[in-house]
């Protein structure tokens, strides 16, 4: 057992301190009960006097030991020695054995076990058991008591010796637990103080969810990636389903925990669109036109036994590592620019000129159209080059605003024409007055292809493709492009934009997979931006909630 309070912890001697100033306080209460019951008792004054005292000095051990926190021993030893001192008094004044006080003993001889040593502990009741010994051995030999006053007085002592060793034994063990408590209390702060650290500075965000799809903890990673910046404003635990935004997220969750999904997924969220989230933090409305591309990964807690279960999803903001990839690719190809330029477009020059030329000369429908084709081709690979090329220019934005409603009218009607198309196959949805800072000829290339690619994938139903604008806040707008066809899989999202990348081969231009490419690099070029989000449909029938998209271009408003 520890010998002092010194050595053990802050809390254990704090906890030796509080023992202290209970055993004062029981002194104090013993003292009033003996003079009490001397009271009533009608003793001799002598043990009136013995009380008074001991109660005067049982008050003074008590206030010292509240207000004094030093020398822990002696102000433990003082008071023993005088309930010892006091206690043999009234022992002595009482008869001796016979009086049945000697159970007083009990009460200094436990506390001493309890916060002392065990060897002072066992040396003060060895004396009490030789003071009862030798009183009742001289008594004996004044032929004032018997042979059974002797046996009576070392049952004590021994009665007493007993007590204090296994008192004693049994306050080493709760002090070894308590300071072994302590020691794992202090491992378990410093370990939530390294855990907070770690979880406030990695950049993959955390969150605890439970069955119910209720966040019981997030690292501010995952607070910033979903727009929960101000968590901590909201109703503990936050539900994902609150969010009509955080819905991918849901129900990937969902899928996973019904063991019919995916450890690992791919999300697009757009978490300050959703009106629920509003107000959370300052930041939501100026950062509405923001989307988050995610790398999903679940796994569950083990938490057998303990009555909750509770899930970890960890998402990786994918965004940086797109803009990354694209960088690699941007560099190679820029050194394949430098060669195109020198090797492609003399010779597609010499065979355009070539071309021209014969077409001059020949006069028969044949050959008049297989140079036309000719020309169309050499055309179509000089504008190939040219978007190449482009990447490594930056346009200027324009000073004059564009007005999208003429310009989105005018592009449908040359659209619908070229590929004779039914005039209310694509539907146009825009505020007359909506004014864009925004190169027309970009914006003009930039719809296009997104228009050829929804062509490819929409049903050709009246309004099966949609061209709508829609205003935030933030001095923005979104032109949102969208087909009633599938969805893009969440594997050929993670590789959308990056360039050379396709899923189409069929020889209508999009082979080289440049389009995407070339269409987010204009948006980033005239300061607006180019997106793919995710939508779920609810007339999915009886699979649920079906799952389509639709890109979004967030424009920089004129004014």
């Amino acid at each position: 057992m520890p010998a002092r309070p010194p050595a053990l912890p802050a809390a254990s001697r704090a906890t030796f301190w509080r023992s202290l100033q209970t055993l004062n306080a029981t002194r104090v209460v013993i003292a009033l009960l003996l003079l009490a019951y001397l009271s009533l008792g009608n003793r001799a004054g002598l043990d009136r006097s013995i009380c008074l005292l001991y109660l005067a000095l049982a008050i003074g051990f008590a206030l010292s030991a509240l207000f004094v926190r030093r020398r822990f021993m002696l102000q433990l030893l003082s008071p023993i020695a005088c309930d010892l001192a006091i206690i043999s008094l009234l022992y002595l004044a009482g008869g001796g054995i016979r009086s049945g006080l000697a159970i007083l003993y009990l009460f200094p001889l436990a506390g001493l076990a309890i916060l002392a040593p065990l060897l002072v502990a066992l040396f003060c009741a060895s004396l009490v058991s030789l003071f009862l010994l030798g009183d009742s051995a001289w008594h004996l030999l004044l032929a004032d008591t018997s042979e059974r006053d002797i046996m009576s007085a070392g049952l004590y002592g021994a009665v007493l010796l007993a007590a204090v060793l296994v008192v004693n034994r049994l306050a080493a063990r709760l002090i070894g637990q308590e300071a072994l408590a302590s020691r794992r209390g202090v491992e378990i702060a410093v370990q939530q103080a390294v855990n907070r650290l770690v979880m406030a500075n990695i950049g993959d965000g955390i969150l605890v969810v439970d069955p119910q799809g209720q966040v019981h903890a997030s690292n501010p990673a995952a607070q910033r990636m979903l727009g929960l910046a101000g968590l901590e404003q909201l109703e503990r635990p936050f539900s994902l389903s609150a969010a009509v935004a955080l819905a991918p997220l849901t129900q990937a969750y969902a899928d996973w925990r019904a063991d019919s999904g995916r450890a690992t997924t791919l999300l697009t969220l757009r978490p300050y669109n959703d009106a629920a989230l509003a107000g959370v933090t300052a930041a939501w409305r100026a950062r509405r036109d923001l989307a988050v591309h995610l790398k999903v990964r679940f796994a569950a807690a083990e938490t057998q036994g303990l009555g909750a279960e509770r899930g970890v999803i960890f998402l990786q903001d994918m965004t940086d590592i797109e803009h990354q990839a694209q960088q690699l690719k941007l560099a190679s190809m820029g050194r394949l620019t430098a060669s195109i330029a020198h090797e492609v477009r003399n010779p597609l020059s010499a065979i355009a000129h070539a071309t021209a030329l014969l077409a001059e000369e020949v006069d028969a429908p044949l050959p008049q159209r297989l140079l036309s084709i000719v020309g169309d081709n050499v055309a179509r690979v000089n504008r190939m080059v040219e978007d190449i090329l482009q990447l490594s220019r930056k346009a200027q934005v324009p000073s004059e605003p564009l007005a999208l409603d003429g310009f989105l009218a005018a592009l449908r009607a040359e659209f619908s024409e070229t590929h004779g198309l039914v005039p209310d196959l694509i539907a146009v949805s825009v505020a007359p007055g909506a004014l864009v800072r925004f190169d027309a000829l970009h914006l003009r290339e930039v719809l296009l292809n997104l228009l050829s690619n929804a062509l490819r994938y929409a049903s050709g139903g009246p309004a099966s493709i949609r061209l709508s604008v829609v205003a935030d806040t933030a001095r923005r707008l979104e032109l949102h492009v969208q087909d009633d066809g599938p969805g893009i899989t969440p594997e050929g999202r993670a590789h959308l934009f990056e360039p050379f990348y396709t899923t189409a081969g069929n020889g209508n231009g999009t082979g080289l997979g440049l389009g995407l490419y070339l269409a987010r690099e204009l948006c980033l070029n005239n300061e607006a931006r180019l997106d793919y989000e995710y939508r779920f449909n609810s007339d999915g029938g009886a699979n649920g909630p079906s799952l389509s998209g639709r890109f979004v271009i967030t424009l920089k408003a004129a004014g």
